[in-house]
C-alpha cells in the first residue's frame, strides 16, 4: 500500500526564491501542455503525450520566451507535463464513466496567484543525504523537521507551499501495515452537530468546534486585511496572517480527527456510519458548522485506516429512517423535529435518546447489510 508522509521543511532565503523559480517554471509548462492540448483537439490533431512533453519542455527551452526553463531541474518540468496528461485523462475517464466516483471538469490553468504552490520530483531528482537533509535538484539541501521515519525508500517527493507560507515535503512510500488483532467490538455511529458523535455504547464525542471557538480573531485579522491598500506590503502581511489563522484551524481539527479515528479503528472491528451528503447539508443555513465538524474527512480518514489495518467499514444509506425505528422493538414513530430529543416508542413503551437510539439502529442496520449474505446473525450484540 502506498501511503503519503508530510513532513514540515525550512527553506533557506536563497533556497526560498530557487524553489520561487521552480513553482513558476512547473506552473508554465502546466498551462503550456493544457494549451497544447487544447489547441489540437479544437484542430482535430492527435498528439501523444511524447509530443506534448518534446513541444512545452525540450523545444521550448529552446525558443528566446522559454529559454530560462534550463534554470531548474528538467524532471520538475517534465513531471508539470505529467500532471496536465493526468488531469487531461481523468476528465475524459469521467466523462466517458471509465473513471469512479464524481464527475471530474475540465483542467484549470494554474496561476501565480494561487494560494498553494507545488512541484513534484521522482528518485532522480532528489535524495536523502547523511545528515538528514532533503537534496532537491537546483534547490539544495533543505532542512527537514523529521517527525517520524519513512518506513521505506520514498519513490516521489512534493515540496508544497501554503498559502500561509509554510514549506512541506510530501514522500510517496510503500508500507506493509501488519493487520491488527481482531476485537469483538462493534460499533454504530450517529454523526452530529451537537455532539459530533454518538456510538451505539452510549458514548458520546463532544464537537471541537475548532472554526467557532477561533471566529473572533479571524473576524479581528479578516477586518484588519480589508483595511489595508490594494498591492502594499502591508496587506500581504495582513493576507499571511489571515492565512496562517485558517491554518491553525484547519490542523487542529485534522490532528484531533486523526486521534479519534485511530482509536476507533484500534477498538472495534467493524465501524457502521450513516453515508450523509455533506455537500447538499452545506448548501443549507448550516453550512458553517457543517464545514466546521469536517465529516468528509473523519469518514475518509476512518476508511482508509480500516483498509490498512484489516479494519470493516460499512456505510449505510442516506434515506435510512435512523431517527424514526425504535431499536428495541422495530416499529417506526415518524419523522421527527430536530428539537425533539428524547421520545416514548408507542409499540413497546421504550424511552429513547434521539442519537442513542439512530447510533444502534445503524449498528443494526449496518450488521444485516455485512453478515446477511453470509448467513450469519444480524441481531444487536448482547
Amino acid at each position: 500500500m502506498q501511503l503519503r508522509y508530510q513532513y514540515r521543511v525550512y527553506p533557506t532565503p536563497g533556497q526560498q526564491n530557487r524553489l520561487a523559480q521552480a513553482f513558476g517554471c512547473a506552473r508554465v509548462v502546466f498551462n503550456d501542455a493544457l494549451r497544447a492540448r487544447q489547441v489540437a483537439y479544437q484542430a482535430g490533431l492527435k498528439l501523444s503525450d511524447t509530443d506534448v512533453q518534446k513541444l512545452v519542455v525540450t523545444e521550448a527551452k529552446r525558443t528566446p520566451e522559454r529559454q530560462w526553463l534550463g534554470e531548474v531541474a528538467s524532471v520538475v518540468l517534465v513531471q508539470a507535463s505529467q500532471d496536465a496528461r493526468r488531469a487531461y485523462r481523468n476528465w475524459f475517464d469521467s466523462m466517458s464513466g471509465k473513471r469512479k466516483g464524481r464527475k471530474v471538469g475540465a483542467p484549470r490553468f494554474r496561476s501565480r496567484k494561487d494560494n498553494r504552490q507545488a512541484i513534484r520530483l521522482t528518485r532522480n531528482g532528489f535524495s536523502i543525504r547523511a545528515n538528514r537533509k532533503l537534496y532537491v535538484a537546483k534547490v539544495g539541501e533543505l532542512k527537514v523537521a523529521w517527525s517520524r521515519d519513512l518506513p521505506s525508500e520514498p519513490s516521489s517527493v512534493t515540496i508544497i507551499k501554503d498559502a500561509a507560507g509554510r514549506y512541506f515535503a510530501s514522500f510517496v512510500v510503500e508500507t506493509s501495515d501488519e493487520p491488527l488483532p481482531e476485537s469483538q467490538f462493534e460499533v454504530g455511529i450517529d454523526l452530529g452537530l451537537t455532539s459530533f458523535a454518538v456510538c451505539s455504547d452510549g458514548r458520546v464525542i463532544d464537537s471541537p468546534k475548532f472554526l467557532r471557538r477561533a471566529e473572533r480573531k479571524l473576524r479581528k485579522a479578516q477586518q484588519d486585511l480589508s483595511r489595508k491598500q490594494k498591492g502594499s506590503k502591508n496587506r500581504t502581511k495582513a493576507r499571511v496572517r489571515v492565512a496562517k489563522a485558517h491554518a491553525r484551524v484547519a490542523d487542529s481539527r485534522k490532528d484531533w480527527a486523526h486521534k479519534l479515528s485511530t482509536t476507533l479503528i484500534r477498538e472495534n472491528q467493524a465501524i457502521y456510519v450513516e453515508d450523509l451528503c455533506v455537500t447538499g447539508l452545506a448548501r443549507t443555513r448550516l453550512a458553517k458548522s457543517v464545514h466546521d465538524a469536517g465529516w468528509g474527512m473523519f469518514v475518509r480518514m476512518v476508511e482508509e485506516k480500516a483498509a490498512r489495518y484489516g479494519r470493516t467499514v460499512v456505510k449505510v444509506d442516506r434515506f435510512f429512517p435512523s431517527s424514526q425505528l425504535c431499536s428495541v422493538c422495530g416499529a417506526k414513530d415518524g419523522p421527527k423535529p430536530l428539537s425533539v430529543r428524547e421520545w416514548t416508542c408507542r409499540g413497546c413503551g421504550a424511552v429513547h435518546d434521539r442519537d442513542v437510539n439512530a447510533a444502534k439502529n445503524i449498528l443494526a442496520e449496518g450488521r444485516s447489510e455485512r453478515l446477511n449474505a453470509c448467513g450469519e446473525t444480524v441481531s444487536l450484540p448482547a
